[in-house]
């Protein structure tokens, strides 16, 4: 079946943005259990894999819902929307997310309730949370990978810019452990080796983003 880009109706919604004051700055130590990607290892990346890394988070299109039917777009915007709820009240905010999530997901080939099992792990939805070592964002994204695949205009706390940089860098990794996604998020987290992380990211995914 054909996959069609659906963008999702928001018409007559207050167009506030999602938490967007300068108050809303969070450092890890205030949240140990929620801004947790700090531990990620800087390494040398080779010239393929930089050069693939570097195309993806500077080619931004407008984002979209990626599902076969608007149907199904609707059903899973609804549902996820509802979860989200108490991490992002306002409506549009909460739409215009949760499209850059699943649109930015998708691009990179991941499954979109990990991601989203992973920002709750790791920042709990807030756009601007910064951990004690300075990672940014909803996905905790360490500064050097702008130096290593981005562009200097690069800004780790726009909505984009961050889902963009974490779910390619979260690819790469899954790529690096030949799919094993367990392996994968300890990468993320800096924690290969042990499961902790990986076991609070799926088990977030599990009990609050699972989707059928």
């Amino acid at each position: 079946m054909k996959t069609n880009y659906i963008q999702p109706k928001i018409r007559n919604v207050p167009r506030r943005r999602i938490l967007m004051c300068g108050s809303a700055i969070v450092i890890g130590a205030m949240w140990p259990k929620s801004v947790l990607a700090g531990a990620q290892r800087e390494e040398t990346l080779a010239d393929d894999v930089a050069s693939v890394m570097r195309n993806a988070v500077s080619n931004a299109n407008p984002p979209r819902l990626i599902f076969n039917s608007q149907t199904e777009a609707n059903r899973w915007l609804h549902a996820m929307s509802s979860r989200l709820e108490r991490y992002v009240p306002d409506v549009y905010g909460r739409t215009r997310l949760l499209t850059n999530i699943q649109y930015e997901a998708m691009r990179a080939g991941l499954d979109t309730q990990v991601v989203l099992g992973l920002i709750e792990v790791e920042s709990r939805f807030r756009q601007y949370a910064i951990s004690h070592v300075g990672a940014r964002g909803l996905m905790q994204v360490m500064p050097f990978w702008v130096r290593q695949i981005g562009r200097s205009e690069h800004n780790l706390f726009d909505i984009r810019t961050n889902l963009r940089y974490g779910c390619t860098i979260l690819r790469y990794y899954r790529n690096r452990e030949n799919g094993n996604m367990v392996r994968a998020l300890a990468r993320y987290n800096g924690s290969l080796g042990r499961t902790t992380y990986s076991d609070a990211v799926i088990g977030a995914w599990k009990k609050h983003w699972q989707w059928t």
